[in-house]
């Protein structure tokens, strides 16, 4: 398989999955920041946000997009994605204290080109 077709191959055949990206990506360009993440919960509703770096308060995208869901009512997720990199060791913690099962994260560049995609 050459290099493209294997690209094309990790990009989501699903509208709420290419969803999410859009919603990560504008995330991170509204805030020009590090990361942005969204988050589908187990209800279908969505959550995006920008990471925080503050004096005093820093938070990942990962880590607001989880709380936003938590704080609106939400007990599981089925779906994730980062834009502006991959998820850290930390960004995949606050993922699995949510219950879900074959939790799928997607991980995008700036420009939504799929990195790589993996299974919580």
């Amino acid at each position: 398989m050459s290099e493209v077709a294997a690209e094309k191959s990790l990009f989501p055949s699903d509208p709420e999955d290419i969803k999410l990206i859009t919603l990560a990506r504008a995330a991170l360009a509204r805030v020009a920041t590090q990361q942005g993440a969204a988050v589908r919960d187990s209800d279908g509703r969505t959550y995006a946000a920008a990471s925080v770096e503050r004096e005093h308060l820093t938070l990942s995208a990962v880590a607001v997009a989880v709380a936003m869901a938590i704080s609106s009512g939400a007990d599981g997720l089925e779906a994730a994605v980062v834009a502006g990199g991959r998820p850290t060791p930390d960004d995949l913690d606050i993922l699995r204290d949510m219950p879900g099962s074959e939790v799928a994260v997607w991980s995008v560049d700036g420009q939504g080109n799929v990195l790589e995609i993996s299974q919580l």
